[in-house]
């Protein structure tokens, strides 16, 4: 299954948003959209892979239904494509130098939509 992309109007910013498990990412992604993200979505390792090397975000957010392995090995990705981007693993364990920040996927939504909400600030910091 190729990569999706949702559109919204005069988007806040450009999201990757990669789960393993379809359900989960559907379910998942309109939230970032209704808080005005445009969101390209990703299922799997090879799709987030190849979404990074073909766009271009200020956030790569990994979920929490991704494999360790890959919670460990897309940060390096998203920054070799971009060391700017900022990125944002949902249910981490452990620290890990490429990754911006780390968050319990239990913690709810709202809290995750404030860590991008921060992200996205400070990426635009950046930018300026």
């Amino acid at each position: 299954m190729a990569a999706t992309r949702q559109k919204t109007r005069e988007a806040k910013g450009r999201i990757l948003y990669g789960e393993l498990n379809a359900k989960v990412l559907k379910e998942q992604a309109p939230e970032f959209e209704r808080a005005g993200y445009d969101v390209q979505q990703a299922i799997g390792r090879a799709e987030i892979e190849r979404a990074l090397g073909d766009g271009q975000f200020e956030i790569v957010v990994l979920g929490h239904t991704l494999t360790r392995d890959d919670r460990h090995h897309l940060p390096y990705m998203a920054k070799k494509a971009d060391p700017d981007m900022k990125v944002l693993v949902l249910h981490a364990s452990g620290r890990h130098h490429e990754v911006d920040l780390s968050l319990d996927s239990r913690d709810g939504m709202d809290k995750v939509l404030r860590a991008v909400e921060t992200l996205m600030e400070s990426r635009m910091a950046v930018t300026v």
